[in-house]
């Protein structure tokens, strides 16, 4: 956290609640104004921040706040007649989340006004502690977990949740009519590696007060970790499918062999394609159904998402990738019969780069999870080249939350993935572990064009290893598109990629299916 005096901190708390009075306040005669406060302000203290040794662990939380539990936590909310930014005029609200339970970590918000950023000081009457007693007071410096804003989305005259930053480098946003789901991540670093996992943090912000007819909301944040200090500029579209601008500056402390960019986070427990036996009536549970990506060769590639019965970890290579992103593809309710967490309303979150990545990979991590209440999906991008301590590193790119793919891209799409034994025709044997049928509907796109004549469409599948031992591909009028079916035959313990795509001719129609399958052990 920044060192602030308790001087500081008393003098900005008038800043904080009646900010217009402060930006006002003239120069005095001869004295230049300062430069308003930027990215670049946000950078250097990043680089200055990269050559200080690291601060390993931040101090104790006073007393009650270092012990409360889940439900003491979710009982402290902030009082919605005390959000700040509403002095400028703007569109945008901005609360404050308190420090307790998980979130122990203090992070300092600042309110840029007029250019001039002023540190947002702990206030008793912010909150309502419901059944929580705090007796003695907490100290103005306390700082905070992390803000949200809210902003007019879905009504002009309801100010809804629009972006949170809350918990390491984690922040959600929302467009109109969905409902949270999947996270997105500053940075991630040993996701997959040999080291254990390094989770960076933002330890301070800096939002500027939206104009009155402002369109979008900006934040400056200064992130910190062992690794690496960086900073951050996010600018904020809200929308039907909201969108968040960011531009990264990383200062490696060290080299990093495992650094992954525009991290996204979800939770896929089951679906139509990776049943589990549970006693749950509903039918699907999942945040994300599958990694779509659109290569720098301009290939579209869709990934259903799997829980695996341990640890999985599946990589793309490419160069400058155009774009990819976790995506909840399936929007039926009556797949999911969830009247609470409305799984069919949560986004997608597509990434993408802005300028050139160069070599990498997009990378998909995939753990098990025993319910749907931990995150156990990670998707983003790897650099080939390791970070060098000392480099400075740009990177920029786009997040929308989406909630339709029309318009993404032109062919069609896989919408149901399934899997089943595979038999001979007509027989009752028992079925070959190592066989297996995998059923894909491929759906929209240019497919209902060739329904009078479905023999110009080919499924052109392949595999990695193994061996594809029967296929069929036949229209599909309920998807409005086409049914295709791959038996592939592995030996025992192999493992495969596969891969279809539908085409008339020279001319692809779909998207690229893909998915990895492996075959018992011998008993």
């Amino acid at each position: 956290m920044t060192n602030l005096s308790r001087r500081v901190l008393l003098q900005s708390l008038l800043a904080a609640t009646a900010l217009p009075a402060l930006a006002q306040q003239p120069q005095p005669t001869g004295v230049p104004a300062p430069n308003p406060f930027d990215y670049e302000d946000v950078v250097r203290r990043a680089r200055e921040l990269a050559a200080a040794p690291y601060e390993a662990s931040p101090a104790q939380l006073p007393a009650p706040l270092n012990r409360l539990s889940f439900d003491d936590y979710r009982d402290i909310r902030f009082r919605p007649d005390k959000a700040l930014l509403a002095a400028g005029g703007g569109p945008f609200r901005m609360q404050l989340f308190h420090l307790g339970f998980l979130y122990q970590r203090p992070v300092t918000v600042n309110v840029i006004r007029e250019g001039v950023p002023t540190p947002v000081p702990y206030q008793r009457e912010l909150f309502d502690y419901g059944r929580n007693r705090i007796e003695k007071p907490l100290p103005v410096n306390l700082g905070f977990a992390g803000f949200r804003l809210h902003h007019p989305l879905n009504d002009p005259k309801i100010m809804d949740e629009l972006i949170a930053f809350l918990g390491a480098s984690y922040f959600r946003f929302l467009g109109a009519g969905q409902k949270y789901g999947l996270s997105a991540r500053g940075l991630a670093i040993n996701v997959e590696g040999g080291e254990a996992e390094e989770f960076p943090f933002f330890r301070e912000f800096w939002i500027e007060m939206p104009k009155r007819d402002s369109d979008r909301a900006i934040v400056f944040a200064l992130l910190d970790s062992p690794s690496v200090a960086g900073a951050y500029r996010f600018e904020i579209y809200p929308s039907k499918e909201t969108t968040v601008e960011v531009i990264a500056t990383l200062f490696p402390r060290q080299p990093i062999e495992n650094v992954g960019l525009a991290p996204l986070t979800s939770m896929y427990f089951k679906g139509e394609n990776d049943q589990k036996h549970t006693e749950d009536f509903r039918p699907e549970l999942h945040d994300s159904d599958g990694l779509l990506m659109h290569t720098g060769a301009g290939e579209w590639i869709w990934r259903p998402l799997r829980n695996p019965q341990q640890k999985a970890v599946s990589s793309f290579s490419d160069n400058n990738p155009r774009g990819f992103g976790l995506l909840q593809r399936d929007r039926v309710f009556e797949n999911y019969e969830d009247l609470e967490a409305y799984y069919h309303q949560r986004p997608g979150y597509w990434v993408e780069p802005v300028g050139d990545w160069g070599e990498g990979r997009v990378e998909l991590v995939e753990i098990p999870t025993p319910d749907e209440t931990h995150d156990n999906i990670v998707a983003y991008w790897q650099p080939a080249r390791p970070y060098e301590a000392g480099q400075e590193i740009l990177v920029s790119y786009r997040l929308r939350a989406v909630s339709s793919e029309a318009g993404m891209h032109p062919g069609g799409r896989v919408v149901n993935t399934f899997q089943a034994p595979a038999r001979a025709s007509g027989s009752n044997a028992p079925s070959d572990p190592t066989l297996r049928r995998f059923i894909i509907d491929f759906a929209d796109g240019n497919l209902p064009y060739y329904f009078t004549d479905p023999s110009k469409v080919e499924l052109v599948p392949s595999t990695s290893a193994g061996r594809i031992t029967h296929t069929f591909l036949v229209p599909n009028d309920h998807t409005n598109g086409f049914r295709a079916a791959i038996d592939v035959k592995l030996e025992p313990s192999q493992s495969t990629d596969l891969r279809a795509f539908l085409r008339a001719g020279t001319r692809t129609l779909t998207e690229t299916w893909t998915y990895p399958w492996s075959a018992p052990a011998a008993s």
